[in-house]
């Protein structure tokens, strides 16, 4: 079956790849897990968006990976404001989503949120630094405050 990937799937392809797969590992894991659509003639259409979406996210090189790390190292303190009970604890816990938007809004790069490293489970108030793996020889860490929302 001809599929196209709407995410990248390891070893098969990255987002906007058109694949040959058996139909059943089509039909059972990656349809209805949303990694992939159908290759159809209005499917193809969409290749386009979803490669332009993959290359906005993707680091391109090592100079453009140092630029990314100068541009987060000079936003400073990110701000990410979530719903908390009235004990202050949050309702969930912070995902490497919600702070590659909260750096989006304060200003910074578009991040692919599988660069964040997040270290364990964030369900309270406060500051914690936040790792970004923008390239195999680049890391840099960030300071990212959540605070109630509201």
């Amino acid at each position: 079956m001809k599929i196209i990937l709407t995410s990248d799937v390891s070893g098969l392809g990255a987002s906007g790849d058109i694949v040959e797969v058996r139909d059943g590992y089509a039909r059972n894991y990656l349809l209805p897990k949303g990694f992939a659509i159908v290759a159809t003639k209005g499917a193809q259409k969409q290749v386009e968006t979803i490669r332009r979406a993959r290359e906005n996210r993707r680091v391109r090189d090592l100079e453009h990976a140092r630029e990314l790390q100068e541009q987060l190292q000079n936003l400073g303190m990110v701000r990410l404001s979530k719903k908390v009970s009235k004990k202050g604890k949050l309702f969930g816990s912070i995902t490497e989503s919600d702070v590659a938007s909260a750096v989006r809004e304060a200003g910074g790069p578009n991040l692919d949120k599988r660069l964040i490293e997040l270290k364990g489970n964030t369900k309270s108030l406060g500051k914690m630094a936040v790792g970004v793996r923008l390239h195999p020889d680049v890391y840099t860490s960030m300071h990212v405050e959540v605070t109630p929302a509201g």
